[in-house]
């Protein structure tokens, strides 16, 4: 049930469950999916392949590519070994371990056949299958590459793979590498691409998204330690989870150069093993010991339905003061519910809530804020200028707050979740997390925020917008929690220490981007931002209302934004994958 995040085929292979795995994929999104012939995804041009061939690297360390076997057909044996054999990059070993069975003598047979035409292949016959841990790790025991790269037994590379590593290890000194997949089926048709984002702590610790391909320095291997087999079947999740920890020397290349094959008929290891059984329980045990060898204490849970994906609940290490600021101009009916909603709903104790008065004419506004006189925890700050400015309001609010973690909201706001602060604040606490966002609704269950990726329609837009409340997402992304680019500020968490340490919001950007403007100097400042799905709320903005009144303020604050994070814009959002569309916001394929 562990659709490709790392084990993905290989588990759905090792369970069996083939009904789940199409389950799976009828949850796609087919926007993303083009189907296409492995052919044309792995044939390089006489001109590329004479370039890549005779492409000087200022270094050339040998890779070996580390491939347990078990029982592999024939012709998917023959076709991962040709993988390797076309690679343009030549200083490369292939380390292979036998662990099939007396009915399989075939395996061993082609192995040898392929030695003795190639020197650079390596084959040793095991007494047994002592697992896919333990398999591997003898196959790490012959090679002598100074890097090490994981390919499963009927896998295939494409014939660029060590020549795109090669760039990686030479342009960045990277120390672990990671590419873009593919699966294909029986017919040599792709019928998946799995576009990653690059490096991303808390969205690893959601799932495995780096899968294959990933190679890693021997020096980092001897640190982080090889595979471990009380977590076969999550072993590489466990593996690259144990490199993260000591090394950020991670480059992830945007390029399909793993090809995952899928076959229902095929069952890659031994089914009859109960640890392959339990692929959730051992990817779950990993991601515990991880977060313990960070001195972190969470509880760590399924995230839906599906294995592979992860739900950490966070202890909170203390209760803080939480101050949330609302800026309001009339518009009572709204407020009303924002505040109803927190006060009846939160299940969190300490906060305080700030109303930030903006120039309201009605009587029934300043009527609602004697009620809210009753309560001790609400207090209302009156803004004198005149205008609209969001920035200015909420820098000004927060003159008034008391407590440690802020948390900036839109007075259209209503809460869904009970637990919302705690889902926030879990990962505020943390040192190295700055913003925190959460999943918005608008009135008909759409999607309002799920995120904010930079440069789309030039310049900045939330993800998954106006899609179902229900949708699973990319790669189940609307599931799972992730590291963002910015969140809005319709709803955001963050510490005071930080929101003043980066300059508060810019007041320049009165009416839009002030948010993503404090999220990237947020991510420029050496700080996480992270997106929640466990914390929802609905977003009454009216999703026709356009842009703001003064269409030149918008247009000049657009023009503010692009040319002050140009740069920014130019390089592309880290967290999603260069082969999207900027037009679309539902990961669609950029079009070709």
């Amino acid at each position: 049930m562990y659709y490709l995040f790392s084990k993905t085929i290989r588990s759905i292979k090792i369970n069996g469950i083939v009904d789940t795995t199409k389950k799976i994929f009828s949850y796609l999104n087919n926007s993303s999916t083009h189907f296409s012939f492995l052919k044309t995804k792995t044939k390089l041009t006489q001109t590329e392949k004479f370039t890549q061939e005779n492409t000087v690297f200022p270094i050339q360390p040998k890779i070996s590519i580390i491939t347990p076997l078990f029982n592999t057909p024939e012709h998917y044996l023959k076709e991962m070994i040709e993988s390797v054999l076309s690679q343009t990059y030549s200083n490369w070993e292939l380390c292979i371990t036998d662990g099939s069975d007396t009915e399989h003598d075939y395996v061993g047979n082609i192995c040898l056949n392929y030695t003795q035409k190639d020197n650079r292949i390596k084959y040793k016959k095991l007494d047994g299958n002592s697992g896919i841990s333990e398999n591997s790790n003898k196959a790490i025991e012959m090679s002598s590459g100074e890097y090490i790269g994981i390919l499963d037994h009927d896998d295939l590379l494409h014939p660029s793979a060590l020549y795109e590593v090669m760039n990686a290890i030479c342009r960045e000194e990277a120390e672990l590498i990671y590419t873009d997949e593919a699966v294909f089926n029986n017919n040599h048709i792709i019928t998946l691409k799995h576009h990653k984002p690059d490096f991303a702590i808390d969205t690893l610790r959601s799932c495995n998204y780096i899968g294959h391909f990933y190679v890693f320095s021997r020096k980092i291997l001897n640190k982080s330690g090889t595979f471990r087999s009380e977590f076969d079947g999550s072993q590489d999740y466990d593996l690259i989870l144990k490199i993260a920890d000591v090394t950020s020397k991670i480059v992830h290349i945007p390029k399909l150069l793993y090809f995952l094959r899928f076959n229902d008929k095929y069952i890659n290891f031994n089914k009859k093993n109960k640890i392959y059984a339990n692929v959730n329980t051992a990817g779950a045990n990993t991601l515990s010991e991880h977060l313990t060898r960070n001195g972190m204490s969470a509880k760590v849970e399924s995230a839906f339905d599906f294995s592979g994906f992860y739900r950490i609940i966070y202890k909170l290490r203390e209760k803080p003061l939480v101050s949330i600021i609302i800026p309001n101009k009339d518009h009572v009916s709204l407020l009303r519910k924002c505040i109803s909603s927190i006060m009846e709903k939160t299940t969190y104790k300490n906060y305080e809530i700030i109303i930030i008065e903006n120039s309201s004419v009605e009587k029934k506004t300043f009527a609602y804020y004697e009620e809210l006189k009753q309560y001790s925890n609400i207090r209302i700050a009156y803004w004198e200028e005149m205008g609209f400015n969001y920035s200015k309001l909420s820098n000004f609010g927060v003159q008034y707050a008391k407590g440690a973690q802020l948390i900036f909201m839109n007075n259209d706001i209503e809460i869904i979740t009970p637990s919302w602060i705690e889902e926030m604040l879990m990962y505020s606490q943390r040192d190295e997390v700055g913003a925190v966002g959460i999943k918005l609704f608008y009135p008909n269950n759409t999607i309002q925020h799920a995120g904010v990726i930079l440069g789309i329609k030039g310049v900045a837009g939330h993800i998954f917008h106006d899609m179902s409340r229900n949708t699973f997402g990319y790669m189940g992304k609307l599931k799972i929690v992730q590291n963002m680019s910015a969140v809005t500020a319709a709803c955001m968490m963050i510490k005071r220490s930080v929101f003043e340490g980066v300059g508060f919001f810019a007041p320049e950007f009165c009416y839009s981007y002030n948010d993503v403007d404090l999220c990237i100097r947020v991510l420029k400042a050496g700080f996480l931002n992270v997106w929640t799905p466990y914390a929802e709320a609905y977003h009454h903005e009216s999703k026709t209302r356009g842009y703001p009144e003064k269409q030149r303020e918008y247009t000049k604050e657009v023009a503010m934004f692009k040319e002050k994070w140009s740069k920014e814009l130019v390089a592309g959002d880290t967290y999603y994958n260069c082969n999207f569309s900027l037009e679309k916001t539902d990961y669609s394929l950029r079009k070709t």
